[in-house]
């Protein structure tokens, strides 16, 4: 018997796939653990595997339409096999859908039709203005009706390059609506020419999630922003130390997480989430480390950061960077974040705002180190800054609870030893 083959739900927040390539055709023989197909979802492209042994007998979706989850779109069976009642049971849903909406139709169309608008009466001619102050003995002899004259200094119009159809060459009003500046002399510089043009695309599913994440979380979690500055000197020598005996080159990044994981240990408030009815405190630290890619945004998580020496969080964001660029993330990539860190510093912003991630309470949003006169021991010396912001769900986390753990994360930072001890 024929087996159908559905949209998988490949990810915790796909709704639907976007079928990017079919690897196999209609009348294929296909066996288990082929791949039938490619399929972009909300945070990457996966691999459709079979599991069935026979003929693909039909495609329902041609590559780069998306479908619904759990929508049909494929049948395996055997050769030869009638599949039409099969495909008519399907699609009859959709039918039914389809019918309603067309009995629904007559209705509007029953509708009647607005009225034409009556042809607009002519208006009424304004009364004559008198001739402009100031006007050369030149324009006094050209003959012209008062109307004809205020236009014409209204619109900027010479009144010398028209010719009037009134009574003895008279201009009047018509032949100001006629007259187009084609027939005035060129302008003194040549005119810029060009066509405006625009490009459209297709929203991706990557970009349709983080629309509607996002969307979600800013207008239904209140946010609110803490900043603190830092003092990066320290971290800056012991990040060079550390790489002459590392196995894997660590970044000022790396730091931020290792840091911000040891600061939630510290306050689990800001590690938690809002759940409607609850609120939910981990006692595990996942930091989701978001990732810049072409389609948009992508958050692979670090697990247990706490725990992590700097050279294997190093490693572990390395690996996701890579995979996430191929777009080959999967689902066990990035799900189960409990904080987020987004970093813009390598693009020389030194300060920003980010929105909360779901289901976290918190996001911090790093900045670049920037170099700056700062006062130490009563002295002005060269110093080495860095700002955060700290986006807080108020449901959550109150200022204070903010505040502490900045005032950790800092210490950390300003005083690396901590980290690895």
């Amino acid at each position: 018997m024929a087996e159908v083959i559905r949209m998988p739900k490949m990810s915790d927040t796909m709704t639907e796939g976007v079928i990017a390539e079919w690897h196999k055709k209609e009348g294929d023989k296909v066996k288990p653990g082929d791949i039938l197909a490619d399929v972009e979802t909300d945070k990457a492209t996966m691999e459709l595997e079979n599991f069935e042994s026979g003929t693909l007998l039909y495609i329902g979706v041609k590559k780069g339409e998306a479908v619904p989850v759990n929508a049909i779109i494929a049948i395996i069976g055997k050769e030869g096999e009638d599949i039409k009642a099969l495909i008519a049971s399907e699609s009859a849903p959709d039918e039914a859908k389809t019918e309603a909406k067309a009995e629904a139709a007559p209705a509007k169309e029953a509708a009647p039709a607005p009225a034409a608008k009556a042809e607009a009466a002519p208006v009424a001619a304004p009364a004559a203005a008198p001739a402009p102050v100031g006007a050369s003995s030149d324009d006094d002899r050209l003959k012209a009706s008062p109307l004809a004259r205020k236009i014409a200094e209204d619109k900027g119009i010479d009144l010398r390059a028209l010719s009037g159809s009134g009574d003895g060459g008279r201009i009047v009003k018509r032949d100001l609506d006629n007259y187009t500046p084609a027939a005035a002399s060129a302008p003194s510089f040549a005119p810029v020419m060009g066509q405006e043009k625009y490009t459209e695309v297709a929203v991706s599913q990557m970009r349709k999630t983080i629309a509607r994440r996002l969307a979600e979380s800013k207008f239904s979690a209140p946010h609110f922003y803490l900043t603190i500055d830092i003092d990066m000197d320290k971290a800056m020598a012991a990040r060079t130390q550390i790489n002459e005996v590392a196995s894997a080159k660590v970044s000022f990044n790396d730091m931020v997480i290792k840091a911000s994981a040891l600061a939630l240990r510290k306050h689990p408030k800001i590690n938690s989430s809002w759940l409607g009815d609850k609120i939910r405190f981990n006692e595990h630290v996942n930091i989701g480390v978001a990732m810049a890619v072409e389609e948009g945004l992508l958050v692979p998580v670090v697990r247990f950061a706490d725990g992590k020496p700097l050279s294997q969080i190093a490693t572990e964001v390395k690996v996701f960077a890579g995979k996430a660029k191929e777009k080959k993330l999967q689902p066990s990539d990035w799900e189960g974040n409990t904080f987020t860190i987004s970093n813009l510093g390598m693009f020389g912003i030194e300060e920003f705002t980010a929105i909360i991630n779901p289901p976290d309470a918190c996001i911090m949003a790093v900045g670049a180190i920037r170099q700056e006169p700062v006062v130490k021991n009563g002295q002005v010396v060269p110093g080495n800054r860095m700002k955060v912001t700290l986006s807080c769900d108020h449901r959550v986390v109150d200022g204070a609870s903010g505040a502490e753990f900045l005032q950790t994360f800092k210490q950390l930072l300003e005083e690396p030893v901590r980290m690895l001890a």
